[in-house]
């Protein structure tokens, strides 16, 4: 059973990510220690406790359309409710509207716990914390006041619309509608699908974020705008009104997060109301939609970074349980009676560290993102743009290089069951069913790829990204002159990790100064890889240096494994990046 690592996740926020010497600055108001040990504590307890024996009942049921209705897996909805009731929807969001205001970092660790507990229930909250958000931001302060309490509460949740049959990651060619009324409310009518969360009875009203397109907006992206729709319209005393004009069509039968409703929308058929079109509120203004919607996509690819990391952490935590306890032959050197624990086997160990090696990795990529929107948001001035671009560059490669890892942290916790992994008791097959779809959604792994290379490299005409490897290389200097036996070769190999994330980032830039972004492209997915094996080796080797600060080596011992095993892979990316356009570009003759 999974048991929330409170003393890790709090190690890397405090020691590397940046939290306390944020605390210790004054940077983030009244916030100490304790109260971050008190929060993280309880949500471990939650997760460990409450979420986690639930997650096999939300697999094995799954979410079920019954009757128009659908209906959650047995004790979700009173786990839901527990949950709300604890506070947790309104770490982050403003005191104003019931929040609690506290760091980023804080709520992305907490949904680390959540997710490990069960991705399939944590989705739900994941899009009301996020639709809060974009609301808080771009929402009229009528919206605000009427909306906003009960989806910091949690009484309410929210879902995003986004995605049709025809229209994936390309919102320009959506063909959702919304025509205007004289009375300032709009109409919608389209169909949306895979909408995470789209319909439930677990709370007594769902807001809905969609994305639709005016009859004269322009063309393309530019002409998208976003409106809330509710399932119950609200009354001006904020009571419930009538049904609104939409419902769930079916429900999507997946691979994983099966316990998850995802629901196929539809939005004014005439189902529910007067009169056909379901009664949507402009959030922003016209036209502008896209730019309000990323503000909760945004938020949303860093919680899907978490995703990854909490795989990554219950698969791990799994696979060596198992490996503690699954006897099998003789390992080399083994002196017990009988036969030995598969984790005694040197090729059992080699996949338990790695796996430990990228959980880690991950969550300090994920927890830097999130101290670095912390920063953004208690700074002024230059600083503020600084931190601003820091987590900017930060979000594609969390999102990518965790996903990634929870998936192949999480086909790795099979192998070291063996056929046992292969069955579904074990619970091991959950975790890659689950984890598959996060490198999908909110962005593919790809886009976030093309993001990274064309629009983050570039910032600050590439004056941030090489600020960034200077601040790299500070740390492979610091394990070299900490004369640290028990680091091993780590110095020379992340100084080697770094020459390789240093040329293929000039590259990358040469090419796009030269208009060339065909050919930067085509190496923008090894791009991305290399530099979260690069971060992990540098955040792997902040933690042990912070770790041997207090008498310990454990982490050095992580930090070397990974250096010495993992990173050298960045010299085959960095010759994939420079080298391999040409040899696609020919390829694809193999498809004509």
């Amino acid at each position: 059973m999974y048991k929330a690592p409170v003393d890790e996740i709090a190690f890397t926020l405090k020691h590397v990510a940046g939290l306390s010497k944020a605390i210790d600055e004054g940077r983030l108001g009244d916030l100490s220690d304790d109260l971050v040990d008190a929060i993280l504590s309880e949500a471990g307890r939650f997760a460990s406790d409450e979420v986690a024996p639930l997650a096999e009942i939300g697999d094995r049921q799954g979410a079920r359309l019954v009757d128009g209705k659908v209906i959650v897996p047995d004790g979700w909805a009173d786990l839901y409710r527990q949950w709300a009731e604890g506070g947790w929807n309104a770490l982050v969001a403003p005191e104003e509207f019931g929040g609690q205001a506290l760091p980023h970092m804080l709520n992305v660790a907490a949904l680390e716990m959540w997710n490990s507990g069960s991705m399939a229930f944590a989705l739900g909250p994941t899009l009301t914390m996020g639709a809060s958000e974009a609301l808080a931001a771009h929402g009229s302060e009528a919206l605000k006041e009427k909306y906003l309490h009960k989806m910091v509460s949690g009484e309410w949740t929210a879902s995003m619309n986004l995605t049709e049959p025809h229209a994936g990651s390309d919102l320009g060619v959506m063909k959702t509608r919304a025509e205007r009324r004289d009375d300032g409310t709009y109409r919608i009518f389209g169909q949306k699908i895979f909408i995470t969360w789209g319909e439930h009875e677990v709370t007594d009203n769902i807001v809905h974020l969609v994305l639709a397109r005016l009859p004269d907006a322009p063309a393309g992206t530019r002409g998208i705008s976003l409106f809330l729709v509710p399932k119950f319209l609200v009354n001006d005393d904020g009571s419930l009104g009538p049904r609104n004009d939409l419902h769930c069509h079916s429900l999507e039968h997946k691979l994983g997060i099966h316990g998850s409703p995802t629901c196929t929308m539809i939005y004014g058929d005439g189902k529910y109301g007067d009169e056909p079109g379901a009664i949507g509120y402009l959030v922003g203004e016209e036209n502008k939609g896209l730019a309000c919607m990323f503000t909760m996509m945004n938020n949303a690819r860093l919680a899907v970074g978490m995703q990854g990391v909490a795989i990554c952490e219950a698969a791990t935590q799994k696979a060596v349980e198992y490996a503690k306890e699954r006897t099998q032959g003789k390992a080399p050197g083994w002196t017990g009676s009988g036969m030995s624990p598969i984790i005694e086997h040197p090729d059992v160990a080699r996949m338990l560290v790695t796996m430990k090696a990228l959980t880690q990795g991950s969550r300090a990529i994920c927890y830097s993102c999130a101290h670095a929107i912390d920063m953004a948001h208690h700074t002024e001035g230059p600083d503020a743009a600084f931190w601003q671009e820091r987590a900017a560059m930060l979000t594609p490669i969390a999102k990518s290089f965790a996903t990634d890892a929870g998936v192949d942290v999480a086909s790795m916790g099979i192998q070291v069951h063996g056929g046992m992994g292969f069955i579904e008791e074990t619970g091991a097959a959950r975790y890659l069913r689950d984890a598959r779809i996060a490198p999908i959604y909110e962005g593919t792994n790809g886009i976030q790829a093309i993001d990274l290379v064309t629009r983050k490299l570039p910032l600050s005409n590439g004056a941030h990204v090489r600020g960034f490897i200077a601040e790299l290389k500070a740390v492979a200097d610091q394990v070299r002159a900490s004369n640290l036996d028990g680091f091993g070769a780590t110095a020379e190999r992340l100084s080697a990790s770094l020459a390789d994330l240093e040329a293929a980032t000039e590259w990358m830039l040469a090419r796009l100064g030269e208009g060339d972004a065909a050919t930067a492209l085509s190496g923008a997915t090894p791009y991305q890889r290399l530099f979260g094996l690069a971060l992990t080796g540098c955040y792997l080797a902040k933690g042990g240096l912070a770790d041997e600060e207090n008498g310990r080596d454990t982490r050095i011992a992580l930090c070397r494994f990974a250096a010495e095993n993992l990173i050298a892979e960045t010299a085959a990316l960095k010759d994939r990046v420079v080298n391999g356009a040409a040899s696609l570009t020919a390829a694809r003759v193999l498809f004509a």
